[in-house]
Parts: structure tokens; sequence; C-alpha cells
């Protein structure tokens, strides 16, 4: 083992992959838990030469081919969705995802830094032609200072909401310096803020991708002892016990997924997608169904669909990014209870998106959309920002169906130029996009005016950047951009068949802008 960090970490510091402290520090955090999921493997060499370096290399087939069951409970038929009616309630949901709190921001350190995070003790100070850090937050590759993150929920705390959803990422991005102590206290410091301001509101949360540590490494439940994440878990059931019943908590302790009836008519499901995670590595040991977690979402959706209940989905991780097997047998899940689903909630690329789920027969049909909100954190070079879903509301046949939608940011330039810290609306979804509705065949209609109008994509892109300056996105960019929103089933080329320019789809994916996570 020891051998194989120095030849990593000197593979690392010679291809310049990081600087040479941060490569000694990430390889030996990394090390002992990826060498066993790899040993437990079995890979093969030509397996193992794949993984390392690429299918030129060789082939190697861990993430093969496996099917969820899906009871033989016929579908119902299909009712397209309506409106509700004039003056129904509606429920307004709270969406924070990526907090990412680094508690060693420091306001006047370079935000342009050798590490892979910046604006922060040991960054140093900038050159004296270019400004340190502001006091808010910067547009560089940092993370928020606590005053940000408490001067956003003293701002929540002046408006109404009915309960809140919090797709995680509650750690900063120095994943090569963290410890299990540093996860915990950045849980269990957020988590204590969240209820010291929004007292009165639940809040569900979901488990994301840098709450463990090494970042992304979550083994499934058949992983025993000190390298489990029982560790992790643990600290969950205990900070978040105060919202959740004793039947999510059971679930959570056991693979960091839950559900739990929100309101008459409505439940809601916590998934755990660091289970469909490309960058998990323990899901080398053996990935089908990880922790079980799909085919106990199928019984809850089809217990939630005997009942007559709506189901809210959340997570982390969008099921488009997630390995392919996965995302497909999770597709074909939705497909199944698209009566059922009313909404899909995710988080974790920062940037404000959304991924379209068609019938899988022709896939022409929409009748989905994951909605992916921008983040709190400025990483990489954004403004803050949060998301309120408003969604038929608490009565008697509500459909639980999305609304809109309103995004928030703080404006950093006029926040550290100033000194105040005002958060203001960004835009509204149906407003700002002229949507009758904010129904699947609405965000169809959408895509279509996406494609054929630059002046409204060019608005979508800055929008989806929460308002803060992007390089251009021209030709094979626009293409890659509008094959990803059509996409919430991974690799498949037949979504974006008929994306201009005539590219290969694993061209169309190179020019995919990659997730800020």
């Amino acid at each position: 083992m020891d051998e194989v960090g120095l030849m990593a970490t000197r593979l690392c510091v010679e291809l310049h992959l990081a600087a040479g402290e941060v490569c000694v520090q990430a390889i030996r955090l990394f090390e002992r838990d990826m060498i066993t999921a790899w040993v437990e493997s079995v890979l093969r060499p030509a397996e193992a030469c794949g993984l390392l370096l690429g299918s030129d290399c060789g082939h190697w087939d861990i993430y093969g081919p496996w099917n969820i069951s899906l009871p033989v409970t016929p579908k119902p038929p299909v009712v397209p969705p309506v409106l509700p009616p004039a003056g129904s309630p509606v429920t307004r949901i709270l969406f924070l995802t990526d907090i990412h709190w680094d508690k060693d921001y420091a306001a006047g350190t370079d935000p342009h830094c050798r590490e892979p995070l910046c604006c922060r003790v040991g960054a140093g100070r900038p050159p004296s032609h270019r400004q340190g850090a502001g006091p808010w937050g910067e547009y560089s590759n940092c993370d928020l200072p606590l005053r940000t993150i408490t001067n956003l929920l003293q701002h929540l705390q002046h408006q109404r909401y009915d309960l809140a959803y919090w797709a995680g990422d509650i750690p900063a991005h120095n994943v090569w310096q963290q410890s299990r102590h540093d996860q915990i206290n950045a849980l269990t410091t957020i988590t204590k803020l969240l209820r010291q301001h929004l007292p009165n509101l639940t809040i569900y949360p979901a488990v994301g991708n840098h709450e463990s540590t090494p970042v992304n490494s979550f083994p499934p439940p058949f992983i025993h002892g000190n390298q489990s994440s029982s560790w992790l878990y643990n600290a969950m059931v205990d900070a978040w016990q105060q919202w959740l019943p004793p039947t999510a908590l059971e679930t959570l302790r056991r693979g960091g997924f839950y559900t739990v009836a929100v309101r008459p008519g409505l439940r809601l499901v916590s998934l755990n997608m660091n289970f469909c995670s490309h960058e998990n590595f323990w899901l080398l040991i053996n990935s089908t169904d990880p922790a079980g977690q799909l085919q106990w979402l199928v019984e809850v959706l089809q217990g939630a669909e005997w009942s007559g209940e709506k189901v809210h989905i959340i997570g982390h991780i969008p099921p488009g990014l997630c390995m392919k097997v996965w995302s497909w047998n999770y597709y074909r899940i939705v497909n199944r209870y698209e009566g059922t689903i009313a909404a899909q909630f995710f988080g974790h690329t920062h940037v404000d998106e959304f991924e379209m789920f068609y019938d899988e027969e022709t896939l022409s049909r929409p009748l989905s959309v994951a909605f992916i909100a921008p983040s709190v954190t400025t990483y990489i070079g954004l403004n803050p920002g949060y998301r309120v879903y408003e969604v038929d509301g608490d009565y008697r046949g509500s459909s639980g169906l999305v609304l809109d939608h309103e995004t928030f940011i703080l404006n950093l330039t006029e926040a550290n130029g100033s000194g105040r810290a005002a958060w203001s609306s960004l835009y509204r979804l149906r407003q700002s996009y002229g949507m009758a509705t904010a129904f699947p065949a609405d965000f169809q209609q959408l895509l279509s005016r996406l494609y054929k109008d630059q002046r409204l994509f060019d608005r979508y892109w800055y929008l989806r950047h929460k308002g803060s300056a992007a390089l251009p996105c021209l030709t094979e960019c626009r293409a890659a951009v509008l094959c990803a929103l059509r996409t919430g089933r991974a690799d498949d080329p037949q979504l974006c068949r008929d994306l201009p320019p005539d590219l290969p789809y694993s061209q169309l994916h190179r020019h995919r802008p990659p997730p800020m996570c």
C-alpha cells in the first residue's frame, strides 16, 4: 500500500495535477479505502488498465447491466397535468443546496492561489495589482464564509415558507485536508444555524457527495467496521432527528435515504444519489442497486400509488449524471410511476439546469422534469443563490406539481463594494421564459425555443450562472448544453439525435460544460 501511495503521489506531482503538498495529503487520505475497493473488486489486468488509462488500454465491465423488478400491477392511464382551480392553496418550498461552508475563509487572501480552493488561510496575499477575497465571498475557486451563510438565514427569517428541502454538500472543497471530525463539525454547525434561524420550519435533507471523507466515498451497507459510512449516517440521525420521524431515521442510519409523509396526500423520498455516482469507488466491488435503494423506491412508489399519494423526490446528484445502468433503471421507474411522482429536485452542478424525462417507447412525450437548483456557494465564479418552488398546495386532490419557481442571489460585486449583503430576486421561471405553466410539455417547448433563438439561449446562459459573467456558449457548447437538458437518462445518444451541429454523441458530451461540484 505504501508503494502504491508513493507512486500515485509521484504521478500527481509530475503530471501537475495539484501542488505537491495537496498531492501528498490527498493520496494519504484516499489510498487505504481506494485500494481496499480495488482489491475487493477482483479487477482483471485488462479491466484495471481500462479503468486507469481508458478504453484504448482495456475493457472493464464492473458496472455491467442489471434491472430492478417492477410489480405486475398495471400502470394507471396517463392523465395530462392541468392547472389547479383559481384560488387554490399554493405551497412555498425553500430549496437550499451546495452550501459548502469554508471555516478557513479569510477576506483579503488570494482568490487565485495555486491550490484547488482559495480565499482561505494559507492562500497568501494577492499581488499588489489584484484585490483580495471579498468579505462576503469571491468570484473564483472559493467557498463561503460563515457570515454569508448566516446572513442568508437571517434574510430567510423574514420570508414565508411551508417546508424546506436541503439537497446536501455542506463542507468546503478542501477535500485533500478533511477528517471525519471536520465533516461532522460542518454538518452540526450548519444544522444548528438552520434550526436557530428557521425554528418553525421543517427541513428535509438529502446526502451530498461532499459529506463524507474521502469525498465521494460511500460504501454500501455490506462494508462493515471502520471503513463503513456508519460514522456519518449516525451523525446525521443525531443532527436531523427533530425533523424526521423514527421510520425515516431507520433507513437514513442504514443507507442515507428515507421517505416521510409531508402532509396528507404528499410523500417525500430523499435518495442517496452517491449510490449512482461514477466517483464512488466503493461501487467497484458491486454496483448492482447499492443498498437495494431503487427496489425500495419502487415499493414506496407502489404504496403511494395504491394510497393515492403524490411523491416528491429529492437528491443531490441529478440522475442524468449517474452511472448508466443506475440512471436507466431510475428512468424506467419514473416512466412507470409518472402519475405518482409529482416533482424531482436535485442540486450538485452549482448552476441552474433541468433534465427532461420522456416516455421510453418513443422518447418524444415529455412526462417529468428533474429541477436542478443553483448553489448557495460561489464555487466557481458564481453569485451565492437559492431557490423557492411554488407547488400545488395543501388540499384534497392536490397534484403536488410545480407551478413556478423563483431564484434569488446575492450580487457579490455590490455586496463586497458596499459592505452590505442584499439578497434579491434574479428571475421567475414562467415570467422570464414566457411559459404558460411549468409542466413537462412547457419545458419541451422551451427547449425547442432555446434551440431556435440564440438571444433566448443567451438569456438562459446568464440565468444558468446566477447572473454572473460566463464565457459565451456558442455552436458546439450550445448543442451540448441542450443535449444535457434533454438527458434525464445517462449516456443515451437517442435523446440528442436531432441536435445540430451534426456531431457524434461522444463529441457532444466532450463539449458539455463540466459540473462545478
